[in-house]
């Protein structure tokens, strides 16, 4: 089963609507699960999107509903000390994004690691792709 680790702003995009990128977020979610793609999201990404949704209008109950979506088809990745040190020791220029890169490292085998920010890895050890670009690959965008 292959592994595709999502990266936070994919999943607010999915979540709030957030043009122009929902569309293919919406497309990305739908191809993994048919075809049963294991997706999994670092625990970081569950508190990061609540206070974005929040901020964007969203009631809480609302954002909780969401983050329950999210929950229910994907596999949470634990942040511990040793993903912090990692992430306090790297050269990432956003202390976030070593975060999820040492979560996504820690679950080992990653085949894609999917964000839109894919210059802020540059010196990745897993294959780092914007959804546009993986839909692209599968031939379905």
């Amino acid at each position: 089963m292959k592994k595709l680790f999502l990266d936070t702003d994919v999943l607010i995009d999915f979540l709030s609507d957030r043009q122009p990128f929902s569309e293919q977020a919406v497309q990305l979610f739908g191809y993994a699960l048919k075809h049963k793609f294991s997706l999994l999201v670092s625990a970081i990404s569950f508190d990061n999107i609540y206070y974005v949704l929040r901020r964007n209008g969203f009631s809480h109950a609302a954002s909780i509903k969401a983050l329950k979506k999210i929950h229910e088809v994907t596999h949470c990745v634990s942040i511990h000390g040793e993903i912090i040190t990692a992430a306090l020791e790297s050269d990432f220029k956003d202390f976030e994004d070593a975060i999820q890169y040492h979560a996504a490292l820690e679950v080992g085998n990653v085949d894609f690691f999917i964000t839109r920010n894919v210059k802020d890895y540059k010196q990745s050890e897993i294959q780092v792709v914007a959804p546009q670009h993986f839909l692209t690959l599968n031939g379905t965008f």
